[in-house]
């Protein structure tokens, strides 16, 4: 039997990493600053430290190495002064690609999907995100095989390197798939079970907090239920769905606290953590956690909508928190003259209202900012859905 394929584990010591990105065609130099950013703070979620930044502009991403050759000496040069731990790169990397650049660093190189599986394997408690993890590791890993198997390139014969590994890998192959099988079934198990959960939770209104990751979801939780969910500044702090009565003005309802979202999010970790978002497909309501102190707080916005509308939730009910403002720093923005203008917090409360005809509110969870003004809102909305659904029950309440 060979060896089993592993993910690295980035989270047992604090190691060196550094980040390294291609910026292609029609990308900002402020955009691709602000995902090297989010790529520096999920290297400090996984347990790691940042020493070096390495970017190049290109056209698309060199087949062989991801970036080219100049570059690519350029790092290596740092890796050995610098004794570097781990090179992280913010797109996800071919099979090719890996092995290529492996050869090259002779150091643990990890793109942003295998990075965020880690995190999430660190972060997943309950059966159904462990599960869910574990799933995604081995879709990862299946096209990777070959890069597993380094004595392969030894072997000169064949278009396929024919020859005594062969079979191994074949194996190999043959037992993730038949992994794979069994992840999906126990997660089908898992999803019924939720599903007679959510059915015996009687008829009460449901509201799901939604949101980037990071942006006070579960400060805002633990405000209205009152009690004490995990409140982390890591990203993906929570994996696992959260689900509390909550009782405003003797209305009670559910809330349930959901993973984060976040751009380039590989499309394959989606797919397995779509049966933790059932929360935000059957809610009643939602509420919108946006940082508004955050620069890119509207590309955010935009993030989470995207993700709403794959999940067919966009057309729910939404009430959109601007949370803190204690830490909102006035925008500059130009006008009509070219003359620079600072946006205040009032300015954008404006601009916002104007411009949507949707319910806002902004308040800093931390600091119990128009706490009062937030739970009178959701308790208007809470109580005209629970009225519809029981017109001759209203006296209960």
């Amino acid at each position: 039997m060979g060896k089993e394929p592993k993910i690295y584990d980035t989270a047992a010591k604090q190691e060196t990493a550094i980040l390294v990105s291609v910026i292609p065609q029609g990308v900002s130099d402020e955009t691709a600053k602000e995902y090297l950013g989010e790529l520096d703070f999920l290297v400090q979620t996984a347990g790691g430290i940042v020493k070096g930044v390495f970017t190049q502009k290109l056209t698309k991403p060199d087949r062989a190495t991801f970036v080219g050759s100049g570059k690519l000496d350029e790092i290596k040069a740092f890796i050995k002064a610098e004794e570097i731990d781990i090179v992280v790169f913010d797109d996800e990397l071919s099979p090719s690609q890996l092995r290529n650049i492996e050869k090259e660093f002779e150091i643990k190189v990890l793109d942003r999907s295998n990075l965020i599986l880690d995190i999430f394997a660190n972060h997943a408690k309950t059966a159904q995100a462990k599960t869910q993890v574990e799933l995604a590791q081995l879709q990862y890993l299946l096209p990777r095989l070959t890069r597993m198997w380094t004595h392969l390139e030894r072997q000169r014969g064949g278009i396929g390197m024919r020859g005594p590994g062969e079979s191994q890998i074949e194996s190999d192959r043959r037992m993730i798939l038949n992994k794979i099988s069994l992840f999906k079934e126990r997660l089908q198990h898992i999803d019924k079970q939720n599903e007679t959960q959510r059915k015996n939770r009687g008829e009460l209104v449901r509201v799901a907090l939604v949101g980037y990751t990071n942006v006070g979801k579960s400060t805002i939780m633990n405000l209205l239920s009152k009690s004490d969910v995990l409140i982390e500044n890591k990203l993906f702090a929570t994996l696992d769905t959260t689900v509390r009565k909550v009782v405003i003005e003797n209305l009670p309802f559910l809330l349930s606290d959901t993973v984060g979202f976040i751009r380039k999010l590989p499309h394959h970790l989606v797919e397995c953590f779509k049966s933790t978002l059932d929360e935000v497909r059957e809610a009643d309501i939602l509420i919108h956690v946006v940082d508004i102190s955050h620069h890119s707080f509207e590309d955010h916005i935009h993030a989470v909508n995207e993700t709403l509308k794959d999940l067919k939730a966009l057309d729910k009910p939404i009430l959109t928190v601007f949370n803190k403002i204690d830490a909102y720093k006035p925008a500059v923005e130009q006008d009509e003259d070219g003359e620079e203008i600072k946006v205040t917090l009032e300015d954008f409360k404006n601009s916002w209202m104007g411009r949507h005809a949707a319910p806002a509110i902004f308040v800093s969870a931390t600091d119990k900012v128009n706490v009062e003004e937030f739970r009178a809102k959701l308790y208007e909305m809470v109580s005209e859905l629970h009225t519809a659904r029981y017109p001759h029950n209203n006296l209960l309440y």
